[in-house]
């Protein structure tokens, strides 16, 4: 344990996402060390973030302006629509450049236990944009994981009777990846997912 401010500082950088106390100590021992300048141009990007990003009144993608890019994109097909949990999952698609719809960000997904249920996510402005007619699949991209699974569960049931193509991502076994080392739910998704194969 460390004395005063620099304490705070590791507790601090302790409370984000994916940093242990060893990484915080690191972090918080380069910015000891660092110039001035680095910190205070850290600082104003973390000041600018919270001030000027919000929230796309459309499809809850991080915007700076009302509506973001892809929602005001006129050349995105109008007839697709991808559901994703997050933001970042939104960067993930467009880095594969294969799907020019557009998107809706739940804001997460269903996890009980961290009391997360349906109504703290953003399916209520899922079913209003779906009334008008114009969208005719929806891609749910949830993760491949417990949460993402039932999610997906859900979302699919809600959205059945509305007469729109539901899909879900396929999944299966990472390129470059062992077969022993898959787990059960993965292996058992690409044995479901298999396609014919030509000569």
């Amino acid at each position: 344990m460390y004395e005063g401010a620099v304490q705070d500082l590791i507790d601090e950088f302790g409370r984000l996402p994916g940093i242990g106390p060893k990484s915080a100590q690191r972090i918080a021992f380069y910015v000891l060390e660092a110039d001035r300048e680095d910190i205070n141009r850290l600082a104003d990007a973390i000041r600018v973030v919270k001030d000027k990003v919000k929230f796309c009144e459309v499809c809850f993608n991080v915007s700076e302006q009302d509506l973001c890019n892809i929602c005001r994109d006129a050349k995105r097909d109008q007839l697709l629509l991808c559901v994703v949990e997050e933001s970042k999952d939104v960067m993930a698609v467009e880095r594969t450049r294969t799907f020019r719809g557009r998107y809706h960000v739940l804001g997460g997904s269903i996890n009980p236990i961290a009391g997360v249920g349906p109504d703290q996510l953003h399916i209520r402005e899922l079913l209003t944009r779906l009334q008008d007619d114009t969208i005719e699949e929806v891609i749910i991209a949830t993760d491949p994981n417990l949460e993402g699974e039932a999610t997906s569960t859900y979302l699919a049931r809600m959205l059945g009777s509305l007469g729109i193509k539901i899909t879900r991502l396929a999944s299966g076994l990472p390129v470059g990846g062992d077969l022993e080392y898959a787990d059960e739910v993965t292996l058992g998704r690409a044995f479901e997912g298999r396609r014919s194969v030509t000569g």
